[in-house]
């Protein structure tokens, strides 16, 4: 999670509140205080709240939580008259673009590093280290709309952030710092995304870097963000970007994209929540107008109307989606002090759950066996699950009724995709890599339990993948046959179905070439999947 460093000045300057004041309460917001240094504080946030990544956003939050500027904070717009075109070809490359100019900002070396550090945090917990989301911060004084957004061919050259001489934009993936770290990103594509001024002026490579000509300085007055990606998201990163720049008395202002539609859309959304969905799940019996009091000590708007309440949700808050969120704000903005704890009516003795003690006995082995265990997301989408493993569709699966994103549609019901996409983001790292997951799956609305490991190395094979399955096998004391089997997401003649006791439990073998190449790897790859 995002540990984000606080400078008391300048905290004090945004928020009028003191060290001693923000030591003490800002635990009770929902966030953990890693250190206390000197000049200033390291709090770690969690990533459903990316508002809060900056200094700016936290000064925010606490203008509220302590009373001293409740309700939402409304951020006007203007047109800026700039325009942005994009090209057809971008589409297929990273088609999705939001972008915004802000204007009389006044830097200082601790907002510049704010306005980085949130860049970065938020590349991290909205852009999924950059695939999904890329920002770009420019002065807009060193460049001349109209701008354009194309898919660009890498022999083209420009000199890019932290360099003094021009590259090729092959060259910045090869030996550009952020390039090496990034490339696999682009690596599918054979032209690359490009943000041109009218004079053919680079502003951004993304989601790669910057050009240097728009390096941000303490001398830069005006702003222009740019947001590309592969999903909507897009808007949430600006939103966030444009209002923490705003808490430093920058002017917002809408750029017009392709002859059509302006970004940022800043304007709230609309909930309505009922006085019984409170106490139901806080346990506590609050009155419509202490509802609305904690509703506005968490920056949101809100009002009576018959026998409900109607919550204004500001743009920057992403991680509204249900009334359960707002509920939760309501409990931090009453106060978790103050919620009296009390002895349950029961009493129980604790032991390690049947299932635990089977994960635990399973994650020694495959520790022992040289992996190494990781924790992926339970919520995929058809896509990853079948598509890209060249799976039929199956039946049984369970869908998310509000999916956040395209990427989180459906609840998983096999580990090895999952295995398989962090892989795919961690082609930089050494070979060989091994990794397992003993977790859980859903099918026919029931949790299965099931483990599930990957090897990615150059001689990765059959007999490897068969030799660790019979040995997790073994150590379980199992006995086991196998089967031909005709899962598409192997390769035919390596890949084989466990039987135990006359059923299917599993499968094994080499990962087919096609489904290598749909997660972005380039080395072979074998794993196997396992009911337990």
């Amino acid at each position: 999670m995002p540990v984000i460093t606080l400078y008391y000045d300048d905290l004090e300057d945004l928020s009028g509140i003191d060290k001693n004041t923000l030591i003490k309460r800002i635990p009770m917001m929902g966030c953990d205080i890693e250190r206390i240094g000197d000049d200033h504080i390291d709090i770690e946030f969690f990533p459903n709240r990316p508002d809060l990544y900056s200094t700016e956003g936290v000064a925010r939050a606490l203008r509220g939580f302590l009373g001293i500027e409740t309700g939402i904070r409304e951020y006007k717009t203007a047109p800026s008259g700039i325009e942005i075109t994009k090209d057809r070809e971008i589409e297929k490359i990273r088609p999705y673009f939001a972008c915004a100019v802000i204007r009389n900002m006044q830097f200082n070396s601790r907002s510049i590093e704010s306005l980085m550090a949130l860049q970065e945090s938020l590349h991290w917990a909205v852009g999924r280290n950059r695939r999904k989301v890329s920002i770009g911060v420019h002065d807009l004084a060193r460049i001349k709309p109209p701008f354009r957004y194309i898919a660009q061919y890498p022999g083209f050259k420009f000199t890019p952030l932290d360099f003094q001489e021009p590259m090729t934009m092959r060259e910045i993936l090869e030996k550009h710092p952020k390039g090496i770290k990034f490339a696999s990103i682009l690596e599918k594509f054979d032209k690359y995304p490009l943000i041109l001024d009218s004079e053919d002026n680079v502003l951004s490579f993304p989601p790669i870097i910057n050009g240097e000509l728009t390096r941000v300085t303490e001398e830069t007055t005006d702003l222009l963000i740019e947001v590309t990606g592969l999903s909507p998201s897009v808007s949430t990163a600006l939103n966030i970007v444009v209002s923490a720049l705003a808490e430093r008395g920058g002017r917002i202002e809408t750029v017009t994209i392709d002859g059509g539609m302006e970004t940022p859309r800043l304007e709230p959304d609309i909930m309505e929540l009922k006085n019984n969905e409170v106490e139901k799940l806080i346990g506590l019996k609050f009155s419509n107008e202490e509802i609305i009091t904690c509703l506005e000590k968490m920056r949101y708007g809100a009002r009576s109307s018959e026998n409900k309440i109607e919550v204004a949700v500001p743009a920057y808050r992403s991680d509204i989606l249900h009334n359960c969120d707002l509920i939760e704000d309501i409990g931090i903005g009453y106060g978790f002090d103050k919620i009296k704890p009390e002895l349950p009516a029961t009493s129980t003795t604790g032991s390690s759950h049947p299932i635990s003690k089977l994960r635990d006995a399973l994650r020694e082995i495959m520790v022992g066996l040289g992996y190494f265990e990781v924790m992926p997301f339970t919520l995929t989408s058809d896509r990853v699950q079948f598509e890209m493993m060249r799976r039929e569709k199956a039946e049984g699966i369970t869908h998310i009724k509000y999916p956040i994103s395209e990427d989180h549609t459906i609840v998983r019901h096999t580990i090895l995709p999952n295995l398989l996409e962090i892989l795919s983001i961690n082609t930089h790292r050494e070979l060989p890599q091994r990794i397992f997951e003993a977790g859980e799956v859903v099918l026919n609305c029931k949790t299965e339990q099931r483990l599930g490991a990957v090897a990615i190395h150059p001689q990765a094979n059959f007999t490897e993948i068969q030799a660790v399955m019979d040995a997790v096998l073994r150590e379980r004391r199992m006995e086991y046959e196998v089967a031909e089997s005709d899962d598409p997401a192997f390769i035919e003649g390596r890949r084989a179905d466990i039987i135990i006791k006359g059923e299917k439990a599993g499968v094994f073998g080499e990962i087919h070439p096609e489904v290598i190449s749909n997660f972005g790897l380039e080395h072979p790859v074998i794993g196997f999947e396992l009911e337990l």
